[in-house]
């Protein structure tokens, strides 16, 4: 066995090995797993991105023949990602992240020049070292810790959209390209900048779904889309008063999509694999996870909504309370709002006066689901009162939800003197 050999092969086996040991040596608990599985699903596609960025200024240079990715080798790919995504949460689970990041950055720096003749380093080679770390090893560790400590829930999802997006809509086309050649990105690239940029917004729009349905799980479910990381409470608000599987359906649509953007139809397998995965051991394995949490709830939800076929109008489970939409009736543009909803046939949807919320003097328009999640309010709480019209209203609340859209449209209405008003409620 040559030495570029023995580096490739010792580049893979290495890190799997220590994995595998240190799994062995942990005692069993789910979490641990589901933390291992994000930190490798987030190194994966951006080891790859990080590949690119270095085609393009030569950080340093792969000297290998057969299984490469971009020029990359493929186990170099798999060794890194297993290296920096799960061996840094089983082997320094407590460490604080500062001292595990200088471990592993204090490692690449040795492995690095031992990986000659495979790995040739250019002048400028630490300049890549510290864009890795930044991109790569610290976003995963940071993920796999908070899965592992069950904290920063709000930060989990928005790295599961961008994982999510990063293996769908980037690393599967680019291990197709790789086994398909053809025209790659250059079919997205050599459309006129208004159909390129149209294709994108529709994709865009078809993730909205899935982005949507994780962030239901996260801010009223208490979980992530993960089987070792599900909601603690049962979600039966948002997109899943539609459809049981909007992510899955999400991923189907933007796969197809995609694949018709990039004029590849190769990647459309990727929408149909994602079908027949929901429609099969998905169905079947998280039914009876749910069946065995939530019970008669579950049984009643699955019997009005469909995992696969959209309703028209939303779906509230008569067991439990209507939620409250609380609009201000002395507020002119306020009580403009509360008219728009009462001339809507909203479903399990009370519009109460905010003027007569029973413990808190409020400030903005007010969404309360009544079933013990937190209560929303300004442009969040409008969105939510959306969801209770039809599928159409819903998916523009949907929208106005993302992250980020709430808060620039709720910075807009601020500034046009839409912002918060204080009330004169009646006496209690």
């Amino acid at each position: 066995m040559d030495r570029a050999t023995a580096v490739r092969f010792m580049a893979l086996y290495l890190p799997i090995t220590a994995a595998v040991l240190l799994s062995f040596a942990r005692p069993r608990e789910p979490r641990l797993f589901a933390a291992g599985l994000v930190g490798f699903a987030w190194t994966l596609p951006s080891l790859l991105a990080l590949q690119l960025c270095n085609l393009r200024f030569g950080w340093w240079r792969f000297s290998a023949e057969g299984g490469l990715l971009r020029g990359m080798p493929l186990d170099l790919l798999l060794g890194w990602s297993v290296l920096w995504g799960v061996i840094p949460i089983l082997a320094f689970r407590r460490t604080r992240v500062a001292l595990v990041v200088a471990v592993f950055v204090a490692l690449d720096l040795a492995l690095m020049p031992a990986c000659r003749p495979v790995v040739e380093l250019g002048e400028r080679w630490l300049i890549g070292e510290l864009f890795a770390v930044a991109l790569v090893l610290i976003p995963s560790l940071l993920f796999a810790r908070w899965t592992l400590q069950d904290r920063r829930l709000g930060a989990r999802a928005v790295l599961h959209v961008l994982t999510s997006a990063g293996v769908f809509l980037f690393l599967i086309p680019e291990i197709v390209f790789a086994l398909r050649p053809g025209r790659g990105w250059d079919a997205l690239l050599s459309l006129p900048p208004a159909a390129a940029q149209i294709a994108l917004q529709g994709v865009a729009l078809l993730g909205v779904l899935g982005i949507s349905a994780v962030q239901e799980f996260a801010w009223r479910g208490g979980g992530t889309p993960i089987p070792y990381d599900p909601p603690k409470r049962l979600v039966t608000s948002g997109f899943y008063r539609y459809l049981a599987n909007p992510m899955q359906l999400s991923c189907s649509l933007s796969m197809t999509a995609w694949s018709a953007v990039l004029r590849n139809p190769w990647l459309a397998i990727g929408g149909v694999m994602s079908f027949l995965y929901s429609m099969g051991l998905a169905n079947w394995d998280e039914g009876e996870d749910l069946k065995v949490r939530f019970g008669d709830a579950w049984r009643r939800y699955r019997e009005h909504v469909h995992p696969w076929r959209l309703r028209w109008t939303p779906w509230h489970d008569p067991t439990l309370p209507r939620a409250r939409l609380y609009v201000a009736e002395t507020c002119g543009p306020c009580s403009e709002v509360r008219r728009w909803f009462d001339s809507r046939k909203t479903v399990a949807l009370e519009i109460v006066a905010a003027e007569l919320h029973p413990s808190r003097d409020l400030r903005r328009i007010t969404y309360d689901p009544m079933d013990g999640a937190e209560p929303e309010e300004g442009v969040r709480a409008f969105a939510r009162g959306l969801e209770h019209i039809h599928l159409g209203w819903a998916f523009a609340g949907a929208c106005l939800r993302l992250p980020g859209v709430s808060h620039f449209v709720q910075l807009l209405l601020d500034a046009s003197g839409l912002g918060p008003r204080r009330l004169v409620p009646p006496l209690r």
